[in-house]
């Protein structure tokens, strides 16, 4: 070993506390390339197998770009096999496997204002419809977008990134701009998610106040005329009071399946609650349904509705006693 250099014991020291480190801000890049919490897991895994695999070719220094590199290419390998993407976005029926990612563990990375790591999960950038939107560009072209618009990298640096030369990786990058302009505004301040406030906490407990009284008129007038609910992975998208009103009236009407609980909860930085169904003679209430809700103004304009799969990282129990 020549004087100066890493021993191997200090090598594996050195990777194995960058990989705890940087673990969850990977996972939202992860999570951002693939729009699946489930999917970003998978990765972030496998990410860890191919760093630790070629940790002879690490030579001690930008650990983290190395890691984003390694991280950014299990994805690409993944969404080419998996061969989907979006060809125009209309609504989030049509990204089947989109996901929401528990505001608990956006909470977790490192809280200096100024540090990489929280750059790398800015707000504006988690929320569903940019996760959605990213979806309708090519894999490379969403990686070039990512590692620009949110990283921050340089050209040079992104072009090593994605394994390209500098201009074929500005390609990319104009190519995603043009399309994400299409869907979402262009300057980068339009995009913010902000922080939930009082009208959203309001609209939130209204929303849970109406399902835990079955109280349809509550909610038909908590929401947008023109309210839209999709819920992945189904192909289906109800649009405007004309389609929801019915929806409501059959969860909360005589017919209705059980009764509701709900608890309150975030997601990409939305405000959300935890729906759960007691059966009729059924004794517990039992996790059933997330629903994720965009306020625009005073009245809920959008709701995303996902299966309970995440109750447990979101600290939220499987039942609640009857």
């Amino acid at each position: 070993m020549s004087p100066g250099a890493t021993s191997p014991g200090a090598m594996n020291t050195v990777l194995d506390a960058g990989l705890d480190r940087h673990r969850r801000e990977l996972h939202v890049h992860c999570y951002r390339m693939l729009a699946s919490y489930e999917e970003a897991e998978d990765a972030v895994q496998e990410t860890y197998l191919r760093a630790w695999r070629s940790r002879d070719t690490f030579d001690g220094e930008h650990l983290r770009a190395w890691l984003y590199r390694i991280a950014t290419n299990v994805c690409l390998d993944l969404a080419r096999a998996r061969s989907r993407r979006v060809p125009e976005l209309h609504s989030f029926a049509e990204v089947g496997w989109l996901s929401p990612y528990p505001d608990t563990l956006l909470d977790g990375i490192a809280s200096g204002e100024d540090e990489p790591e929280v750059l790398a999960v800015a707000r504006e950038t988690i929320e569903l419809a940019f996760l959605a939107a990213l979806q309708v560009l090519p894999p490379r072209q969403r990686a070039a977008f990512l590692a620009r618009e949110v990283l921050n990298l340089s050209a040079a640096e992104t072009a090593e990134l994605i394994g390209t030369s500098v201009a074929a990786a500005n390609s990319a990058l104009q190519r995603a701009r043009e399309t994400m302009r299409r869907h979402l505004p262009s300057h980068r301040d339009d995009w913010a998610a902000r922080e939930p406030g009082t009208a959203e906490r309001v609209l939130l407990d209204r929303f849970i106040d109406a399902h835990q009284r079955c109280d349809a008129a509550a909610a038909i007038a908590a929401a947008a005329e023109d309210i839209r609910i999709t819920m992945p992975p189904q192909p289906m998208c109800f649009q405007g009071l004309a389609m929801v009103a019915p929806l409501l009236e059959r969860a909360f009407g005589p017919d209705r399946d059980g009764d509701w609980r709900l608890l309150p909860t975030g997601v990409n930085r939305m405000p959300a609650a935890a729906s759960y169904l007691r059966r009729p003679g059924d004794t517990v209430f039992r996790g059933f349904k997330l629903d994720v809700l965009r306020v625009e103004g005073d009245t809920i304009a959008e709701i995303t509705t996902f299966g309970p799969s995440l109750f447990g990282v979101l600290g939220l129990p499987a039942e609640l006693a009857g």
